[in-house]
């Protein structure tokens, strides 16, 4: 059931950490409702509102701002010293956000996942979690990183 969300959710926000993040966000949603859920129906329904309203909050975020990757912020490769010194300072800005504005768990399972290439259940084995915990984590300090870089481009 799992994969049919996430393929849904996938289809329409075509990038798989979003839909990752979609269907984590709608089952902590449904979570939150779990004592007044009175049948699996209607479980799968509300998971699957949810879902579908998560999609078009992405889809409409996306439609007013276009974000790009680190490696894709307008910095050419050639281009000289110039663009590697205000990459190596981007990337210091997101360093200093990691250590100032997300949990130590976060920050962890960021650093694992992101910089020693470990999956989401290599990390749950190594810091003793469920895989959906760890994904959860990584989901919420990627939105608060996310988030800070909109509103003020890194700066505080």
């Amino acid at each position: 059931m799992k994969e049919d969300f996430l393929t849904e959710a996938f289809v329409s926000l075509k990038d798989r950490w979003k839909a990752e993040d979609a269907l984590q966000e709608a089952f902590c949603k449904l979570w939150g409702r779990k004592y007044k859920v009175s049948s699996l129906k209607e479980a799968v329904g509300l998971l699957s509102r949810a879902v579908r309203n998560i999609e078009i909050d992405e889809l409409r975020k996306a439609g007013r701002r276009k974000t790009v990757g680190l490696d894709k912020a307008g910095l050419e490769e050639d281009s000289g010293e110039a663009m590697a010194l205000e990459r190596e300072a981007l990337f210091r800005k997101v360093e200093a956000s990691l250590d100032r504005d997300i949990t130590l768990l976060q920050k962890k399972v960021i650093q694992l996942h992101e910089y020693e290439g470990l999956s989401f259940e290599e990390i749950a084995k190594e810091l003793g979690m469920q895989p959906a915990a760890v994904r959860m984590q990584a989901s919420r300090a990627r939105k608060v990183l996310r988030d800070k870089f909109r509103n003020n481009d890194g700066t505080d």
